[in-house]
Order: structure tokens, then C-alpha cells, then sequence
């Protein structure tokens, strides 16, 4: 083949024709890949390194509070440099990128609601990246059982839950799972939330569609304009109703694109949600050993329980209030341990770590029966 130069990989020479007008640039395109992908191996080798002095210590191999820090500082660089990248596209270069080194100290499990295609996978991909062992789970128990056996005896390393809607609120019964658990929320996660009508049958003809509850509410405008006289039939997931809609003829499912591209399903709608903004927010899970350290833009979340009196939620909330403490979200559940009894959890805009929340944690042992931290994490980017 005619060239009028070559450029020099480690076991190869690319040749350009010579009426190639794009020939330059390609080349040096070609020799940027190379020089990346030598820098990226230098670095899982340096990965290695810290994995291995993490594990002499007894550390986490998974720190989210390191990899915030990481994408802040890189979205800061790419900004002073006038960069072309969007933030979004720096931080999602960089997720593989530490997924894939993370993947080469240890080979990461994470449980999940399953089955394939669930939006609780999609927001494991967005925060761990795609370099990780999948462990779809049938319930939410099971995500934690799972996590709490842990990775070496056939369990998780992490799990996934999610626990609260921009539109449908909090998750309930995931938010009292983990009350009662001894496992410690070591991150959060928001994803957007866009749903598709996923079918294989004519729009005409579809007599049923299933998904999730918060789904089938999340686009219930849209159904009542399109499909008015259709069943809603609710599903353990979104992906368990795309699952059952390749089973049954004239059915349809609410889903994800994923779910689509897994199940073999058509999108006959795109993004029917009724709210554009519409995010869910995730829990990562990890055993209570997990203590990830503050980074400046933290939450905590707390469980707590008021004697039965007059004014004693205001109480707790004057003393939060008191040393300066933000709460951005504040819900109440049964305690299920006495009838009229109530729990309540509570996120604070504060590390567990700081002294003014530590000194406001003290004083709440005069205003509770109980308190239970559930995790300091990084604040969801």
C-alpha cells in the first residue's frame, strides 16, 4: 500500500494513503490513543499499589469520598483549561476509568434490584462505573442479605436501594429496611428517570401494560391519554415488566432503553414520564465497617425516636437548629415497636465527623429514646 508516512504502534504500523486527506490528523489521533493507553496502564499499576497498601490497612478498596474529590478536581481543571468536554462527559470518562482500575485490584460484586435492565442497575453503572460483577436480587431484603453475607461467601460487596422519588417521595418500605439493618450507607446516587413504552405488539392492540408501581404513577397522564382503557398491572421492577411483556401477546411494559436493548423489546414511546425532572435517589450500602471520610459536601442520615410528649420534635429540631445544622429531608414511619409510635429519619448537610454535628448528636440523647446514624456519604454530584 502506497503511504506517505506511518505512524509506529508497539506491534504494528498504520499506513495512510497518500490521498488520505484526512491522513494527518488521523495519525495523530492514533498516536494521542497511544500514549493514553499507556498512561491509563500506568495507572492501574499505581491503582494496584494503593489496593494493596488499602488492604494491609484493612481499608475499603471503594472509596467515594477519593473519587468525588477526583471528579471535582478534574471538572475544575477541564474548566480553567477551556476544555470542549462537558463536565458530565469528564466525569463519565473518569467513572470507567477508576471502575476499570478498581476491577483490576479486586473484582467488585454489587447487588441490585433485578432483574436485568432495572433502573436500580443503571444507577450501580452510573456510580461504579461498568467494571463490576452484576448480583441482581429479587427484593430488596435480598440486596441486604446479600451485602451482609458479602462477596467471599457468595453475597455483595455493595448493594443498591433506592429510597426516594422526586415525584412519588420516599420509599418506604426500603427506608425502614435499612433502620433496621446493620449496614451503613456509604453514598448516594440521583439518576434521571426517563421511561419508554416498551412492546412488541401495535400500539393499537396492547390490552395490558406492566411495570413498577412508581413507574405506572410516574406516567399516569400519559397512559390515561393513550392508553385509557389499558390494564396497569404493577411488577416487582420495571425489568420484571419487560421481562413478562415478551410472554404475553398484546402486553406492554414501562421501562428503561436498557431494559429494551436486554428483553428484545421495541420502544413504540419514548420518555412518557409526565415531569421532565424526574430523578430517583439511590443508597449505596456497604458493611458497617464502611466509614467514608468527609469531603466538605456531605449528608448523614439519621433514625431517631421521640418520647411520646408534646413538642418533641421541635425539640430535636431546635437543636439542630441550634449548632447549625441543615436538614434537607425529614419523614416520619411507624416504629413498629408500639402502636401510635413513630420514627423519624432525617438527612443532615453535615459529615458525622464534624464537631457541630457531633455536639448536636450529644445533645439529642436528651430529646430521644434513640438515635441511629445509617452513614455519612458524599453528596450525590
Amino acid at each position: 500500500m502506497n503511504s506517505d508516512f506511518g505512524i509506529h504502534h508497539s506491534s504494528f504500523i498504520i499506513h495512510y494513503p497518500m490521498n488520505d486527506p484526512l491522513s494527518e490528523e488521523r495519525a495523530q489521533i492514533d498516536a494521542i490513543d497511544e500514549e493514553m493507553l499507556r498512561l491509563l496502564n500506568r495507572r492501574v499499576e499505581w491503582a494496584l499499589r494503593v489496593g494493596a497498601k488499602k488492604q494491609g490497612l484493612g481499608l475499603p478498596l471503594h472509596d467515594p469520598a477519593r473519587e468525588h474529590v477526583i471528579y471535582e478536581r478534574l471538572r475544575g481543571h477541564n474548566a480553567r483549561d477551556d476544555g470542549p468536554l462537558p463536565d458530565v462527559a469528564v466525569t463519565a470518562i473518569y467513572r470507567e476509568i477508576i471502575s476499570a482500575c478498581r476491577n483490576a485490584e479486586h473484582a467488585t460484586r454489587v447487588a441490585f434490584l433485578g432483574p436485568s435492565g432495572t433502573n436500580t442497575q443503571e444507577a450501580a453503572v452510573q456510580h461504579f462505573g461498568s467494571a463490576f460483577e452484576p448480583l441482581p436480587c429479587g427484593t430488596p431484603e435480598e440486596i441486604c442479605a446479600a451485602v451482609t453475607r458479602g462477596a467471599q461467601s457468595g453475597g455483595a460487596d455493595y448493594g443498591v436501594i433506592a429510597i426516594e422519588n422526586s415525584i412519588e417521595g420516599i420509599v418506604s418500605f426500603n427506608l425502614d429496611l435499612l433502620a433496621h439493618s446493620e449496614l451503613t450507607i456509604c453514598a448516594e446516587i440521583e439518576l434521571l428517570i426517563h421511561h419508554c413504552l416498551l412492546s412488541n405488539t401495535e400500539m393499537g392492540r396492547i390490552t395490558k401494560v406492566y411495570s413498577h408501581p412508581h413507574a405506572l404513577a410516574q406516567c399516569r397522564n400519559w397512559l390515561l391519554g393513550h392508553l385509557p382503557a389499558t390494564a396497569l398491572v404493577p411488577v416487582a421492577s420495571t425489568a420484571r415488566g419487560a421481562e413478562m411483556a415478551t410472554q404475553e401477546e398484546g402486553a406492554a411494559a414501562i421501562g428503561s432503553r436498557l431494559a429494551a436493548n436486554i428483553y428484545g423489546l421495541q420502544i413504540a414511546r419514548a420518555d412518557i414520564e409526565d415531569l421532565a425532572n424526574n430523578k430517583t435517589r439511590f443508597f449505596v450500602i456497604a458493611p458497617a465497617a464502611c466509614a467514608p471520610r468527609a469531603t466538605g459536601r456531605d449528608k448523614t442520615s439519621l433514625a431517631f425516636l421521640v418520647p411520646h410528649k408534646p413538642g418533641a420534635l421541635v425539640d430535636v429540631l431546635g437543636v439542630f437548629n441550634e449548632h447549625g445544622i441543615n436538614l434537607s429531608m425529614i419523614q416520619s414511619r411507624p416504629s413498629r415497636q408500639a402502636a401510635w409510635e413513630y420514627r423519624f429519619f432525617a438527612d443532615l448537610q453535615a459529615h458525622r465527623d464534624d464537631s457541630n454535628l457531633q455536639a448536636a448528636l450529644h445533645a439529642l440523647s436528651d430529646h430521644t429514646v434513640s438515635v441511629k446514624i445509617m452513614g455519612s456519604y458524599p453528596e450525590a454530584a
